[in-house]
């Protein structure tokens, strides 16, 4: 396999973790009650735009760089209650983030610095994503 297309199917594997944040979001603020349901749900639903030019960014490139962009998302951890929706929410961005910094590294090792650069945006906007998210769950009884 070339380096190309393990950048590709790195790219495809980061695609298909945006999809499922977007349906996640969008789920999750659908499901969630409780007393602070308005806050959570449009917290939820303006991560979606975030989540959903992510995903475009991605689909673009991997067909800039001769791919088939994916279209089947990972699963969404089913959550019930408004603390579970966040827990699973916090893990997401936080394992998007650690897959942005290397997918950085990567797009460096393969010589595309726009992409590296941009990789890096998308790196902060998940951290910022998962330090608000974990600032909801604090003190969570």
């Amino acid at each position: 396999m070339t380096d190309k297309q393990k950048l590709i199917d790195a790219l495809n594997e980061d695609l298909a973790g945006e999809l499922q944040a977007i349906i996640q979001y969008l789920t999750y603020s659908a499901k969630v009650t409780g007393p602070w349901r308005p806050q959570l749900v449009t917290f939820m639903q303006t991560e979606i735009q975030d989540e959903l030019l992510h995903a475009q960014f991605l689909a673009d490139k991997i067909c800039a760089l001769g791919g088939n962009p994916v279209t089947t998302p990972r699963p969404v951890p089913n959550a019930d209650t408004a603390r579970d929706m966040l827990k699973a929410i916090l893990e997401a961005e936080r394992e998007a983030g650690k897959a942005y910094t290397e997918r950085a590294k990567e797009a460096e090792a393969y010589g595309d610095k726009g992409l590296m650069v941009q990789l890096e945006d998308m790196v902060r906007d998940e951290t910022g994503h998962a330090e608000e998210t974990a600032k909801l769950l604090k003190n969570w009884e």
